[in-house]
């Protein structure tokens, strides 16, 4: 949008571009134009654009600020021989408003023998240090929409959504007519749609929100988007035209679930209406801009079939989950961040019988259960005056006095996890949970740390008695190189001896190699174990194949 050089004393002259509409010049980290000195106050003057142009505004510093050697308190609009003095520094500011607006045809004399203005190299394009025509457009389209929007003085927050997209896009076709200087290189439709859907949707992240392949979406800044397919890493070519149209896409999309990001509370937790996890950070915690993170929850309801034909788990894990959920065992999800436990635990409790009074608890709602007895509570955080706070905590205390058969916790991550593992004590068999943990090893030995998180003065030995006591199975998922998602291991929790926690290892995941396309090649194995619940089960006469444990015939 605009390029300033930057000349300080015996110092070479710098130059810095600025894509967005506006910059703030000082010493503080979170500034656009970053100038040390102890001259230079921590946000020294702001740079802004108005329809006449480029104005600049002192914010009240000691030093002040001057334009042409005269003090200013505002000043504009900014011609290119303007010197900007700025504690020792002389600023001198180009405005490249028109540059990218004109066709390259243009862009040149007519006699065709050197560039008639400057034109970025497609390097400089690339790496979004100047904005692209259809980038540089889509903002100016946006910020006179909301010009003719402040006209207009609408209540736009007591409109539905689709009132508002309507309005919206009724308008913002008679912005867009009326711009007389939009080049005809200009796709006009997909200008109208970029534009609608940053100033009334998730801007460029509606696309990729349709788009099944994607699993994973990453606002690194508003002009870094990354994204996870089928397990890798990439690039995305699209981008928001400002850190404003990020922090507006967050706000759309905690606000109506009752959160909030400011200032004050600048990290949220969240989820959209698909019940994908949303987490958001903003400065100034988040030194580039604005981070916005999408955990995308595909359309399908997965089960255990699906899972085995995408090769996650073998047909004797998945019958043996199977077993343990209808027989009430009590089972820990483990594994690391994006290794599939959700996934999984909601797969696990579709196996409950439909009979059954189910209460889940989350910190975001994601889990989606198609059973008819079935209530779900979520969190809430603390308001803006730092009150009103439920934690999981409080919910998994609360539940048991809602005469529940079944307890569904989304994670475990505090001192929740005591009155879990009381719960499964108590006569609430069957009750599933996740954890973050390596190995089923280490999901016992986090657990403990989780147990004394929770403030009470309990020794280790007690710890672990409750642990063997209530958990039955541990599961351990994980992610593998290639992208796969995959139960690495079953194992069943046998008790306690000589002060430590005894487990026997029913399935394993072994890995064989990989190759040519670098895919890991594996099986799945069963480890000739039986669990030790088999044997009341038996008692009771349920049919039981105990062909599952054989490894030699395991699938």
């Amino acid at each position: 949008m605009f390029q300033v050089t930057i000349t300080a004393p015996e110092a070479p002259p710098r130059i810095e571009s600025i894509t967005d509409t506006s910059a703030i010049i000082g010493k503080g980290r979170e500034c656009q134009l970053r100038l040390p000195g102890w001259k230079v106050g921590r946000e020294h003057a702001r740079i802004f654009r108005t329809k006449a142009g480029l104005h600049i505004q002192d914010l009240g510093q000691l030093f002040g600020t001057s334009v042409n050697g005269n003090r200013i308190q505002q000043y504009g609009p900014i011609t290119r021989g303007d010197r900007i003095g700025v504690g020792p520094y002389t600023l001198v500011i180009e405005d490249r408003l028109e540059t990218p607006s004109l066709p390259i045809a243009a862009q040149t004399s007519d006699t065709g023998d050197s560039p008639a203005v400057d034109t970025p190299s497609p390097r400089s394009v690339n790496d979004g240090k100047v904005p692209t025509p259809q980038q540089f457009w889509r903002q100016r389209i946006h910020e006179a929409l909301l010009d003719a929007i402040d006209l207009r003085r609408r209540d736009l927050v007591r409109m539905a959504d689709e009132e508002l997209r309507a309005e919206t896009e009724a308008l913002l076709v008679e912005v867009i007519d009326k711009e007389s200087a939009l080049p005809d290189s200009i796709d006009r439709d997909s200008l109208l749609r970029d534009v609608l859907d940053e100033a009334v949707g998730l801007g460029p992240l509606e696309t990729l929100l349709d788009d099944d392949t994607i699993t994973e979406i990453m606002v690194n800044r508003h002009d870094e988007i990354y994204l996870e397919r089928n397990g890798r890493l990439e690039r995305h070519p699209g981008c928001f035209t400002s850190d404003r149209a990020v922090l507006g896409v967050i706000e759309r999309i905690v606000a109506p679930i009752g959160r909030r990001i400011d200032e004050a509370s600048p990290m949220v937790d969240a989820r959209l209406k698909d019940g994908s996890r949303v987490n958001a950070i903003i400065p100034p915690l988040a030194i580039k801009g604005p981070a916005l993170t999408i955990r995308k929850f595909g359309r399908k309801v997965f089960s255990h079939t699906d899972l085995v034909q995408l090769g996650a788990l073998s047909p004797a894990m998945a019958e043996f989950m199977r077993i343990c959920v209808r027989h009430r065992k009590n089972i820990l999800i483990s594994g690391g961040t994006g290794s599939g436990k959700t996934t999984l635990l909601n797969v696990l409790s579709n196996f409950i019988p439909d009979g059954e009074r189910i209460i889940t608890i989350e910190d975001a709602a994601e889990l989606r259960l198609g059973h008819s007895h079935l209530i779900s509570l979520e969190a809430r955080p603390s308001n803006a005056e730092g009150r009103g706070q439920i934690a999981i905590r409080d919910l998994v205390k609360n539940a048991l006095r809602m005469r529940p058969d079944r307890i569904v916790v989304g994670e475990c991550r505090g001192g929740e996890a005591l009155d879990m593992l009381q719960a499964m004590n108590t006569g609430h068999d069957g009750s599933l949970t996740t954890l973050h943990a390596n190995s089923p090893r280490d999901a016992l030995a986090r657990l403990e740390t989780l147990i004394l998180m929770a403030g009470m003065d309990l020794p280790l030995n007690a710890i672990r008695d409750q642990i063997a006591s209530a958990v039955d199975i541990v599961i351990q998922q994980a992610r593998l190189p290639d992208g796969r998602r995959v139960v690495t291991g079953i194992v069943e929790v046998s008790g306690v001896e000589s002060g430590r926690i005894q487990m026997q290892e029913l399935f394993r995941h072994e890995k064989l190699g990989r190759n040519a396309d670098g895919r890991v090649l594996d099986r799945f194995s069963a480890c000739n174990a039986v669990p030790g619940f088999y044997e009341d089960l038996r008692e009771t006469g349920v049919p039981l194949d105990l062909s599952l444990f054989n490894a030699a015939d395991a699938p």
